[in-house]
């Protein structure tokens, strides 16, 4: 029967691996760790050094002869750390050395940077003539390396600085700027999904620069006039409108109004083919084309946009041209800090709570429901209500469930935008305001008394104006735990500087909410409002988005905000009818209007017919599902 020998271990009781030569006692013995391995090369392991190559057995003077290469290993054996891995040192290979240049990066001085003339008595060399000389300098010495021994190990060209996409000025790392520099961004692009996706039978019609399109340099600008209609006519009012509540322009830091929550008003974002009132006048043939305000004022200030939307128009027989929104769209939904430096970031994979509240779409829905909530907060009861002829057309007495319509007055317009082009939009009306003017009353001789020389200055009540109502919602970057680092003046605390520098908190807001603000703008403009009511309000607490504070109520002149934020209205209307002008000139069908999402360019597709239409089958689906969730 064979038997098992245990082979011999050797202890080394004064540090890690097999013991010194001198410390082992069975040295003569073959089995023993030391005679097996004697001659065999070791280097010391360097965690600092660049490690070339695993083990080099290329090497000229090593042979397979042990005896013979003993003496040349046993010196680099050694534990010297001067000799660390010398074997083992990455080399740069000659070849693919000799594709680099050398290059002077070396900072020069401007001569006579100090003083009244050049140091030394040295004479002015223009620094165009001394890059030049630089530059000679360096082909010489890489000319001169390249007649070397090019085979030497460690011999190779200076590196050139490299340029990359994140270096240059302000990039991330590289250049003028650095990390977090001049124009630097902390945060990576971020690449956003389209609205819709584009399927394979739709057909391109048209693409736009929208870059191009707001400075006026497209070639399809010179197709349309930037003019204003040529005449403006009111078709019908419906709906009612109530009184503003004079006490919200009183509000401040000092002394907010909590929000409150409107549970019993009713809101309706209806589409322009779902307006019964739209459909009467296109039946009698009031006008060309059809349109609601609101995506009126998105195709006018499109250029301004960052992130991706889409509008569907259908043109029927007759030539008319009828611009909608799809139902499942985020048309509706306002957005938080769209051109801004520092958006919003998505949340991704991140399970914090502090950041699924700061996301773009919890941010859009939280400054949706402020929007609403504010516009019916600031007005006063019913007491003061003004009807107009035409009730809701959107409200049906029978089937309200306990709830009412908010204030809003829906205006029925008429624009004459000429070349036969008649446009019927109904635009939104959310409240009546006094007009109060400032009038000087020392010019004024009151019975009885003599004319002060003082100048006194009193509020005059004029007749009740129309007005529209909107509201911005404080949002800091720091909010989000992921968020980068705000640079210098790019966000202001409102509680600090909105009673003292309302201007400096409008210049931020108009900075990162300029598509948002220049749509309310547009909007106003359209509906023929005289004020346009603007609130801000912030969180109680910033990590709690459900209650919120009204800071401040402030009132403009649409058009004179119009002309803060640089906001033509014969641009804006040579937009749009740039949009009617590729249109009309296709042939009947439908057609999707998007934004790219990650390029400032607007497409034109054409599209059949049934896209984004639901059957008939699926939609009597969805009502059983939902009633058979209401009675569970």
């Amino acid at each position: 029967m064979a038997t098992f020998n245990v082979p011999y271990v050797t202890s080394n009781s004064s540090s890690w691996g097999p013991p010194p030569k001198e410390d082992d006692t069975s040295s003569s013995s073959t089995n023993a760790p030391i005679s097996r391995f004697e001659d065999l090369p070791y280097a010391p392991f360097g965690r600092s050094d660049r490690l070339g190559r695993c083990a080099d057995f290329t090497t000229q003077s090593f042979a397979r002869t042990g005896d013979a290469t003993a003496g040349y290993f046993r010196g680099r054996t050694t534990r010297n750390d001067a000799n660390k891995n010398l074997e083992f040192q990455y080399k740069v290979d000659s070849e693919e050395a000799k594709e680099f240049q050398l290059v002077d990066s070396s900072n020069v001085r401007a001569a006579g940077a100090q003083g009244g003339g050049p140091p030394g008595g040295k004479r002015f060399v223009p620094q165009a003539r001394k890059r030049a000389q630089n530059a000679a300098r360096m082909r010489q010495l890489n000319a001169r390396r390249d007649n070397q021994n090019n085979n030497a190990a460690g011999v190779g060209r200076f590196n050139q600085p490299q340029r990359t996409r994140a270096g240059g000025r302000g990039g991330r790392g590289g250049g003028r700027g650095g990390f977090g520099g001049r124009g630097g961004r902390w945060h990576d692009r971020i690449d956003r999904q389209a609205s819709v996706s584009v399927r394979p039978d739709w057909r391109r019609v048209e693409d736009i620069d929208l870059a191009k399109l707001s400075k006026g340099t497209s070639p399809l600008s010179n197709l349309v006039d930037n003019s204003s209609p040529k005449g403006v006519e009111d078709l019908a009012f419906a709906g009612f409108l109530d009184q503003y509540n004079d006490q919200y322009d009183k509000v401040s830091t000092r002394t907010p109004a909590p929000l409150k929550r409107v549970e019993t008003k009713e809101f309706y974002p209806v589409t322009t083919t779902d307006d019964p009132v739209i459909e009467k006048l296109a039946i009698e043939g009031k006008g060309t084309v059809f349109a609601t305000d609101a995506i009126l004022a998105h195709l006018m200030t499109c250029p301004r946009s960052i992130y991706p939307w889409d509008i569907v128009v259908q043109k029927l027989p007759t030539g008319a041209l009828f611009f909608d929104k799809r139902d499942a769209s985020q048309f509706d939904y306002l957005t938080v800090h769209e051109t801004s430096n520092t958006p919003p970031a998505p949340l991704g994979n991140r399970d914090n709570e502090e950041d699924q509240i700061n996301t773009p779409e919890r941010l859009s829905l939280e400054a949706t429901m402020i929007n609403q909530n504010f516009t019916q907060q600031i007005l006063r009861s019913q007491k003061h209500r003004s009807n107009f002829d035409l009730p809701n057309p959107f409200w049906d007495e029978e089937d309200n469930d306990g709830m009412e319509p908010a204030s809003v007055a829906y205006r029925y317009r008429k624009f004459d935008l000429g070349d036969g082009v008649l446009l019927v939009a109904r635009t939104e009306l959310h409240g009546l305001a006094k007009d109060n003017k400032k009038v000087d009353t020392s010019k004024i001789a009151l019975p009885g008394k003599k004319k002060k020389k003082k100048q006194v200055e009193v509020e005059e009540e004029q007749g009740d104006q129309y007005m529209t109502a909107y509201a911005l919602n404080e949002y800091d970057p720091s909010f989000a735990s992921n968020a980068p680092p705000a640079r210098p003046g790019t966000t202001i605390n409102w509680r600090e500087k909105l009673d003292n520098q309302p201007g400096a908190v409008l210049a931020s807001e108009m900075k990162n909410n300029s598509f948002k603000l220049a749509k309310w703008t547009a909007q106003s403009m359209l509906a023929g409002a005289s004020q346009m009511k603007i609130g801000f309000v912030s969180r109680i607490n910033p990590k709690n988005a459900y209650e919120h504070t009204v800071l401040a109520t402030q009132t403009y002149r649409p058009a004179d905000f119009a002309s803060q934020m640089t906001l033509e209205m014969g641009s804006m209307w040579g937009i749009f009818r740039l949009f009617v002008k590729l249109l009309s000139d296709q042939p009947e069908g439908k057609y999707v209007i998007m934004r790219d999402p990650n390029r400032a360019i607007v497409r034109i597709y054409g599209v059949p017919m049934e896209t984004f239409e639901e059957s008939d089958e699926e939609s009597e689906e969805e009502e059983e599902d939902e009633e058979g969730e209401a009675e569970e």
